[in-house]
């Protein structure tokens, strides 16, 4: 049974979002819903959803900015909701890493057809990587190789479920610390090191002949699928 997908909205207009609130719980989704941005931000790294509607104009933080850093660390579907109608800002919410944008005021049915959309595109990629003896199940926290579930830490899961979401990416150790850094904020290069050898170990133990995290000198790390 498919779980129930997650979506995140960041909009201080209380109305706005509680009518989107609305029609994606009709769709069949589950909402949260944060009025600021540096805490829509936190959520976004707290709760893993599976999309953001992120409002352009926040306080705390506002949606561009909420955009870039999350990019960091995520590659989520983000379609960015505006009532600044000028081509700059549009093509600057695209620029930073925005999947999308919608102009206030807008048909609720709209954004949620295209919150169908983007989640279709998203579920594609991981199944045919997922077809490649890797399966990372989000819902469970696991990541299984052949149907075998990994023994793996919350900070080595969440490592782990990114690299196999991009594989070839390089990835610096800067942004192996922003992915690890809900659990543990007084980590280091030294500790992001000691978490890659162990996920390195537990993978090498299920697939010996296979080398799939690779060091990248002076940069960081890059995780290869196995033919």
């Amino acid at each position: 049974m498919e779980s129930i997908r997650k979506i995140l909205i960041i909009e201080d207009d209380m109305k706005i979002a509680a009518l989107l609130n609305d029609y994606l719980l009709a769709a069949g989704y589950q909402v949260q819903h944060q009025n600021d941005g540096l805490l829509g931000l936190e959520a976004i790294r707290s709760l893993t959803p599976d999309l953001v509607l992120l409002d352009l104009m926040l306080p705390g933080m506002d949606g561009i900015e909420i955009c870039r850093k999350t990019r960091e660390f995520s590659q989520l579907p983000i379609i960015m909701l505006t009532a600044r109608v000028e081509e700059v800002d549009r093509l600057l919410g695209l620029e930073v890493g925005a999947d999308d944008y919608v102009c206030k005021p807008f048909s609720p049915r709209e954004v949620v057809a295209r919150v169908r959309v983007h989640l279709r595109r998203m579920t594609s990629l991981p199944s045919q990587q997922n077809s490649c003896r890797f399966h990372v199940d989000k819902e469970h926290m696991r990541v299984l190789i052949d149907s075998v579930a990994l023994t793996l830490t919350p900070v080595e899961f969440r490592l782990l479920a990114e690299f196999i979401s991009h594989p070839e990416r390089v990835f610096s150790r800067q942004q192996l610390l922003d992915f690890a850094h809900e659990d543990q904020r007084d980590i280091n290069d030294r500790t992001i090191d000691s978490h890659i050898k162990n996920i390195r170990k537990k993978i090498q133990n299920r697939l010996p002949e296979h080398e799939c995290l690779h060091s990248v000198y002076g940069v960081g790390y890059r995780f290869e699928l196995p033919d």
